[in-house]
């Protein structure tokens, strides 16, 4: 029997160190208050030893290919919530009552006081998917590529802004924007904080093509929403689908 073949480690990306300062620093910190401490532990040791060979942040999502125990690397995301317009909306107001925001930005850098509303406040912010048989919330790939983008961030802190679907130029625009609109925005809504300013979308009209619901489910959100009481999301997908299917049956 021949001897089972050991994939080779590296070379790739390193974690140079758990902690930090600034963003890097920041979003260490939130990675060890959301992930268990046994797997945060074990994706440590799989960042330090060069087997996430490659990492790329993207709108929505962090994509690395990890090296394992088996001889194909792992494929892994980590996905983080999509703002939607109620945060952009803040943020934009943010940059706009500070101008000094706009100036680091140009510089490449991101000041501190957008982490609010920049980082994941706790795990329904964040999810995961591997290659890897390891079902765990995360796996320690998971992990250990959540860690090196805390130290990506660190290096290069507009990647936090890549990460969560912005660029220096939309916001730009964005705050021109908003300064342009803010007359007729401000009259409409009078003194209610919480008016609905501009035009709202027209009412969705029936879809004579539309399949069932639990077909345009969104599966991410669900197990984001359940991990906010502790459930066990890896079932939540199947039994949900069989209670839509005892309810279309009776």
């Amino acid at each position: 029997m021949s001897p089972r073949r050991i994939p080779p480690r590296g070379p790739g990306l390193v974690l140079r160190s758990a902690g930090g300062t600034g963003w890097g620093g920041r979003l260490a910190r939130t990675v060890e208050r959301i992930v268990d401490a046994d797997v945060l532990r074990r994706g440590r040791t799989v960042a330090r030893s060069g087997q996430v060979l490659s990492l790329q942040v993207t709108p929505g999502a962090v994509r690395g290919v990890v090296q394992g125990s088996q001889p194909d690397p792992f494929e892994t995301v980590c996905a983080v919530r999509e703002l939607d317009g109620y945060d952009r909306a803040e943020i934009v107001a943010q940059v706009r009552a500070e101008p000094g925001i706009l100036t680091a930005l140009a510089s490449g850098e991101v000041t501190e006081s957008l982490a609010e509303r920049l980082l994941p406040a706790d795990s329904a912010d964040l999810d995961f998917d591997c290659s890897c048989p390891d079902y765990s919330w995360p796996c320690k790939h998971g992990a250990a590529l959540l860690l090196l983008t805390a130290q990506e961030v660190g290096v290069r802190p507009l990647q936090i802004l890549a990460w969560r679907g912005l660029t220096v130029d939309s916001l730009v625009e964005a705050v021109a924007a908003a300064t342009d609109e803010e007359p007729t925005t401000a009259a409409a809504a009078g003194d209610d904080p919480f008016a609905v300013r501009g035009t709202l979308p027209p009412m969705p009209g029936p879809d004579a093509g539309a399949g069932p619901a639990v077909d345009r489910l969104d599966t991410a959100r669900l197990r984001a929403a359940l991990r906010l009481w502790g459930a066990d999301t890896s079932c939540a997908e199947r039994d949900l689908r069989a209670l839509y299917q005892r309810f279309m049956a009776d």
